[in-house]
């Protein structure tokens, strides 16, 4: 049997160094010398031949796409053989979940709770982000699944369908169109706009606005969807948004009314995504399997 060239501690200095952006931090955080964990990089890189970070004078170092990689492989890696070495033991058993900011508050907690009572052994950390930075965890391996919008995702993920939902209107109570069954866009929209900026949602809310041959006035942008909503009860602009609110009433306690808005408009997809470079474990394959069947029965209203 040939041993294994690189050891699971040298693989603690690689993950280390990811996640803290340089060889002395990594070092100060496993209490080992830099020069430690400086040679055990060069080691795992010079195993692999080729480099895993990209190095840059007083600024740290950052993965290179290969280094992104194997930083994916090298935490499953670890995380196998923690359980391995656990003996067994399920009540250690964890998930990483990644859910787009937007889409968290609403989806999240309601899935977690339905999963960890399924499977009482288990236990699903959360992670919040934007698209770019679910990418950037999902692809770096500090994540196993990430609940998102399908906004053209890469071919490199696997990408399971949850649920379709339909842009709507949001005017604060009182409002002239309050009590209208539906809307078209371009009438909504008459009223100055308070738009989500997030990446890829703001290009979407947009592109929605330009096909149905409306140029929005924008009074505000936010990321935060409960920023938006108070901003819409305080008569600051009217808005657009796909995440599913139920309740009418803002943070301060304003009022706003959906509106179901007419025309051919696109459909967000809610979906999970996992990447297919990485090796799926039996607790997210569980977990994305719950998730499917709690957006197709009575568990989550889409």
């Amino acid at each position: 049997m040939k041993p294994i060239p690189i050891a699971l501690r040298q693989i603690d200095y690689v993950i280390a160094t990811a996640d803290t952006g340089s060889t002395a931090a990594a070092a100060r955080l496993l209490s080992v010398s830099q020069p430690s964990v400086s040679l055990a990089i060069t080691k795992v890189e010079a195993h692999l031949g080729r480099a895993l970070f990209a190095r840059a004078a007083g600024q740290g170092v950052v993965p290179t796409a290969f280094g992104r990689q194997k930083l994916g492989e090298f935490r499953q890696l670890r995380a196998r053989a923690e359980q391995t070495l656990m003996g067994g033991d399920q009540k250690s058993a964890v998930m990483d979940l990644g859910v787009f900011s937007t889409l968290g508050p609403r989806y999240a907690p309601s899935l977690v709770r339905g999963f960890e009572q399924a499977y009482p052994g288990a236990r699903v950390r959360l992670h919040e982000g934007d698209i770019e930075t679910l990418a950037r965890w999902l692809d770096g391996g500090q994540i196993d699944v990430a609940l998102t919008y399908d906004f053209a995702l890469p071919s490199t993920w696997e990408v399971i369908p949850l649920a379709d939902v339909r842009p709507y209107g949001l005017v604060w109570s009182g409002h002239p169109l309050d009590g209208r069954a539906s809307v078209g866009l371009a009438a909504l929209l008459q009223d100055p706009l308070v738009l989500m900026n997030l990446p890829h949602s703001r290009g979407y809310f947009l592109t929605l606005a330009q096909m149905n041959g409306v140029t929005p006035r924008i009074a505000y942008e936010t990321g935060s969807v409960e920023m938006l909503r108070s901003m819409v009860a305080n008569r600051m602009g009217v808005g657009l948004l796909a995440t599913d609110i139920p309740h009418g009433t803002a943070y301060d306690g304003g009022g706003v009314t959906r509106l179901q808005l007419t025309g051919n408009l696109a459909s967000h997809r809610i979906a999970l995504v996992r990447s297919k470079a990485l090796q799926t474990g039996a607790l997210s394959e569980a977990f994305c399997n719950h998730a499917a069947s709690a957006f197709a029965g009575e568990g989550v209203r889409p």
